[in-house]
């Protein structure tokens, strides 16, 4: 058992057990080019950056978000953190920030070999997988470490989201994990509970809040806009992919009516989805793979790694952009997506974060995350 966790409530069943220094100087970089200095004073609008092949990749929509400005996705990527360490060694799968007690959230899968309170014996990586077994960690803005807790039998750990609560913080995470095909478990239904510092939760447990906004579907994850108090929620139903946006206080009344439903647009078909988040008028996703490497240690590939803003009002693909944020890290793998407001009175200075896992080399295999972020609103 790790040294300090409580096991807060048991499910009562059986719990045997995604796809991260210096600033980068590539073509992604965080210094602006004189391009993008050019395109700052101008305040370009970036629509003539719109190609046919992108457009034609659209889904469709219904809503009526009042407009906004967007991200600039061609603007490049200043780093923040660079290769940090985690509670668990695991790659990173999503996070999330409190601006208002300057927190970040992540989530992960629990690490093979970890027992926590309540178990008779410990469990692979692979059991941890396909039961959704996830380790949530709190670190303040310098990167350090001050709290964890894990969730038994939630999810994959796609998205998550952070409602600010005092000193603390609600998290919303998708839960009731059920394995899929490929035996890796993903959420059915949507949970909200109070971050508690070593706390270990089941879904039926008295602490979390449980939500069917969707009902039939799976595959739920949630994102949250921290401007605007609004919750983005994505599930597969049918075999078709949707996204719904929602107010963030209706929907914790259970009232789960859509400001906006989007299909997920087909140029995201056949990609390996690693998350999204909203701001405003528009949606985020980012897809992507890690590098690959030979037996030598050679990277054989280069990024792949996109990043999408979509409309919410008419689920037009409004840009898409090939990522090179953190290009230099040894494998990274591109996971997450989050707005952070690092003023909470200037919305206008909001940030879309972009999360990458990687490790050191084939073998120090441990994963510390990195993050980077974009600023230009056009």
């Amino acid at each position: 058992m790790h040294p300090g966790l409580e096991m807060v409530e048991s499910s009562g069943c059986s719990h045997a057990t995604k796809g991260e220094g210096f600033q980068d100087m590539n073509a992604d970089m965080g210094r602006p080019s004189r391009r993008q200095l050019l395109k700052r004073a101008a305040g370009l609008t970036g629509a003539t950056l719109l190609g046919s092949a992108v457009l034609a990749g659209a889904g469709t929509a219904a809503a009526a978000v009042a407009t906004s400005k967007r991200f600039d996705l061609t603007d490049g990527s200043t780093e923040w953190f660079r290769e940090i360490l985690l509670q668990d060694n695991r790659i990173l799968q999503s996070f999330s920030f409190d601006n208002t007690n300057k927190h970040l959230y992540t989530a992960q899968l629990v690490q093979a070999g970890r027992q926590l309170p309540g178990e008779t014996r410990t469990y692979t990586g692979t059991e941890r997988g396909t039961n959704g077994d996830l380790c949530v960690t709190r670190l303040d803005w310098q990167g350090y470490i001050i709290g964890r807790m894990y969730l038994k039998g939630f999810g994959h750990g796609v998205s998550i989201a952070a409602e600010p609560s005092g000193n603390s913080a609600y998290l919303w995470t998708e839960t009731a994990s059920v394995p899929d095909s490929a035996d890796v478990g993903y959420g059915t239904k949507i949970a909200r509970f109070k971050f508690a510092n070593g706390a270990v939760l089941t879904p039926d447990s008295h602490r979390v809040t449980t939500f069917a906004p969707v009902p039939g579907s799976d595959h739920n994850t949630i994102a949250v806009d921290p401007v605007n108090s609004r919750l983005a929620v994505r599930h597969r139903v049918g075999g078709a992919w949707k996204i719904n946006l929602y107010d963030l206080a209706t929907f914790k009344a259970s009232t789960f009516t859509p400001l906006a439903a989007i299909t997920q647009p087909s140029v995201l078909t056949g990609v390996t989805f690693q998350g999204y988040t909203t701001f405003g008028q528009y949606l985020y996703t980012m897809d992507g793979t890690a590098y690959s490497y030979d037996s030598a240690g050679n990277r054989t590939s280069e990024s792949n790694t996109y990043v999408t803003s979509i409309d919410w009002n008419t689920g037009t693909v409004v840009q898409r952009s090939l990522s090179k944020a953190g290009e230099s890290l040894f494998y990274r793998e591109p996971e997450g997506l989050a707005i952070q407001v690092p003023d909470t009175g200037n919305p206008a200075a909001a940030r879309l974060f972009l999360g990458f896992g990687s490790e050191e080399s084939l073998t120090e295999t441990d994963k510390k995350a990195s993050f980077y972020y974009k600023d230009l609103l056009v």
